[in-house]
């Protein structure tokens, strides 16, 4: 069963300007990748469809939806401070949702099933955008959105999000954090941009418990991930049995790129997602959809890409090598947070 790739030219219309790392050349990136020999043949090429309003109402205020979709035609308008859209920018953000739900709708029964997993590639990217404000580069989120969808279409109970994004997915941890049907995991530089992740940040009401934010200090690479991966994240994500995975993709983790300070590579990229793929596997029958949200250097957003579309098309990831032990200190203390909610954290 081939692996699925949302992608269309019409995201390289949006436009937030000259200099902007969030640029329509990311999309280049993704297209040398899926292109690659080892690949093409392995992948299906599937356009989106744009979200409608009631899609992005799902999330969104209404008073959102209408400053963005206010942009149109205008040549520059300042959302917030990197948050710019040029003319085609509404159209655009409701094609990058609509990504997300063509690719749910092609791995869930009832919908198109003919995939077991899909990697959607939006942009503008979507996990900083709150409920009520577009900021970080990003209007709608496309995540969020597709995961109230898939619980609405498709009467689920539960959906795990990752999001390994080097940046904290801020507007996906408040979409959700009341609610036990979306668990949010997320691992993310700390100290960094946008200033919330915090170990202590475990949701609140019925949904105590279902936000797990792992920090992590500049410098940790793709040993460390492991660890956390391996130790932590697939064991809470197991025991939560979601019937939908949803994975807010950033590459911007890369020791290459100019937005962050952590050393990921591409074969750590890999090695992270073939966890993430054993767990779809186990819990989920494999329905996984992966979605482009960061990475600024091309050269290893392109890399990343190739390398982990590799492993999701089937693919076979290399020796990983020892988890790593400088991640030992906040592998204790996650369980020492988490361990009240989750049992496969109780023990060592």
């Amino acid at each position: 069963m081939p692996t699925g790739v949302i992608v269309s030219d019409d995201f390289r219309k949006h436009d937030p300007g000259k200099g902007h790392p969030e640029s329509a050349e990311r999309m280049g990136a993704v297209a040398r990748a899926i292109s690659s020999p080892d690949l093409a043949s392995k992948l299906e090429i599937v356009s989106p469809k744009p979200a409608e309003k009631e899609h992005i109402l799902l999330v969104h205020w209404e008073r959102l939806y209408d400053e963005v979709v206010a942009t149109r035609g205008k040549e520059r308008t300042y959302l917030d401070s990197d948050t710019v859209a040029s003319p085609a920018t509404a159209d655009v953000a409701h094609l990058a949702v609509g990504a997300v739900l063509t690719g749910i709708d092609r791995v869930m029964p009832g919908g198109e099933h003919k995939l077991e997993n899909v990697f959607a590639f939006p942009r503008p990217p979507g996990h900083h955008a709150k409920p009520d404000k577009a900021m970080g580069f990003c209007f709608f989120n496309n995540v969020a959105v597709g995961a109230m969808y898939a619980l609405k279409r498709y009467q689920l109970r539960r959906i795990l999000v990752i999001d390994f994004d080097v940046h904290h997915g801020n507007g996906t941890q408040k979409a959700f954090y009341t609610s036990p049907e979306v668990l949010y995991l997320s691992t993310h530089q700390s100290p960094h941009y946008p200033g919330t992740g915090n170990i202590n940040e475990t949701g609140k009401d019925e949904g105590e418990g279902y936000t797990l934010n792992v920090p992590m200090p500049a410098g940790m690479g793709d040993r460390e991930y492991l660890r956390v991966f391996r130790d932590v994240l697939v064991p809470v994500g197991l025991e939560y049995k979601p019937e939908l995975i949803l994975v807010s993709a950033g590459f911007d983790a890369h020791r290459e790129d100019p937005l962050g300070g952590m050393e990921l590579s591409s074969a750590g990229y890999v090695a992270i997602t073939a966890e993430i793929l054993g767990l779809a596997r186990e819990a989920c029958g494999g329905k996984a959809v992966f979605v482009l949200e960061g990475g600024y250097n091309l050269l290893a957003l392109q890399g990343s890409i190739a390398s982990v579309l590799g492993i999701m098309s089937g693919g076979s990831a290399e020796p990983a090598g020892d988890p790593g032990a400088a991640a030992e200190d906040l592998v204790k203390e996650l369980r020492a947070v988490h361990g009240e909610y989750w049992t496969s954290l109780r023990k060592p």
